[in-house]
């Protein structure tokens, strides 16, 4: 099958929907699929409000719809709510080409976490921009359900992976006096909530990876606390695999694909009982969800990390692409619909 993907969100920004697409992308080929991609290069680009990294595209509707005439694709799938995303749907419902479309983040929270913007008027939109689809991609049942409860129609799941090759356990080096590690990786922006991890009274160190527009104001509160700034590959890996637990405290993720990274390094979690964590840590071996983080941040360092690891070997990359095709084919469309 040759399939179009269209993403505002794209290389080499580091988030989850960038990861989750890489890895897509590469078991879709390995599959035998051929993909083409519509991304912000190639597109004159402004920074995006409040998140000056991350590029969007300036009127590219026409563009777009030549790029899409010229691939005749036989799927296609819009990734994100952006300006390629909207101009890629436009052009799909004047043409009557069938889509997918993936839900990956919770705008309206972090919408709201920035400017106090009602959610109810960024889910309204949402359900708009998303209510053409033939199947909107969920990460998780929590979710999903969470959608069906705003109204959201045609949701289907589409779990995420991991590399477990890369992401796996090693050797642990003593590291006197900063043990137990306490480790965050990902952005560092408002709507993570990392003041709440920041502030957590814990004993040895609490480590954080990652960038954002929030780094510098917590960098300045929390002299405790020690900032790697954003790593990738194999010196992201030795993170996971040196902390003692990987601590979450967003409550607006919608996945958290840095959760089965921790998990397959063998590093257990901490986070609150929200969607996101939910999904991921169902089984009391791989971490602790509570209410009270610094109480499941402590509680979590009992857990054995060699299930801890096993437990993460269950989310494969594979799995996840076989999933995503089964909601891009004709069929699967037809009974989404």
């Amino acid at each position: 099958m040759r399939v179009l993907i269209v993403t505002d969100a794209w290389l080499p920004q580091v988030n989850g929907v960038v990861v989750t697409l890489v890895n897509t992308i590469a078991q879709l080929r390995t599959l035998g699929h051929v993909v083409d991609l519509i991304t912000p290069e190639g597109f004159r680009t402004v920074p995006a409000p409040t998140y000056p990294e991350i590029r969007l595209a300036v009127v590219p509707g026409r563009e777009v719809g030549r790029r899409i005439e010229a691939m005749r694709p036989e799927a296609i799938h819009i990734a994100t709510e952006g300006p390629l995303g909207l101009a890629a749907r436009r052009h799909c419902i004047r043409t009557q080409r069938p889509f997918t479309t993936a839900y990956h983040t919770q705008f309206p929270e972090y919408v709201y976490a920035r400017c106090r913007m009602p959610v109810g008027i960024t889910y309204a939109w949402l359900r708009r921009f998303h209510a053409p689809s033939s199947a909107v991609m969920c990460g998780t049942p929590a979710l999903l359900a969470r959608l069906r409860a705003r109204g959201f129609d045609n949701l289907v799941p589409w779990s995420r992976g991991v590399d477990a090759t890369l992401f796996s356990p090693a050797p642990r080096e003593p590291r006197m006096g900063e043990r137990p590690i306490f480790l965050y990786v990902g952005r560092v922006a408002v709507e993570k909530n990392l003041e709440a991890f920041c502030s957590l009274n814990l004993p040895g160190t609490k480590w954080l990876v990652g960038d954002g527009p929030a780094r510098a104001s917590l960098q300045a509160r929390h002299r405790d606390v020690r900032f790697f700034g954003t790593q990738h590959g194999k010196a992201l890996a030795a993170f996971y695999q040196q902390a003692d637990v990987f601590v979450f405290p967003s409550r607006t993720d919608t996945f958290g694909l840095v959760l089965v990274e921790s998990l397959a390094c063998g590093t257990p979690v901490a986070a609150y009982p929200v969607t996101g964590p939910l999904d991921v840590v169902t089984d009391p071996a791989a971490g602790v969800l509570s209410e009270d983080l610094q109480k499941a941040a402590l509680d979590a360092l009992g857990c054995d990390r060699d299930r801890v690891r096993d437990f993460g070997l269950r989310f494969t990359w594979e799995a996840a692409t076989r999933q995503f095709v089964e909601h891009m084919s004709p069929r699967a469309r037809t009974t989404a619909a």
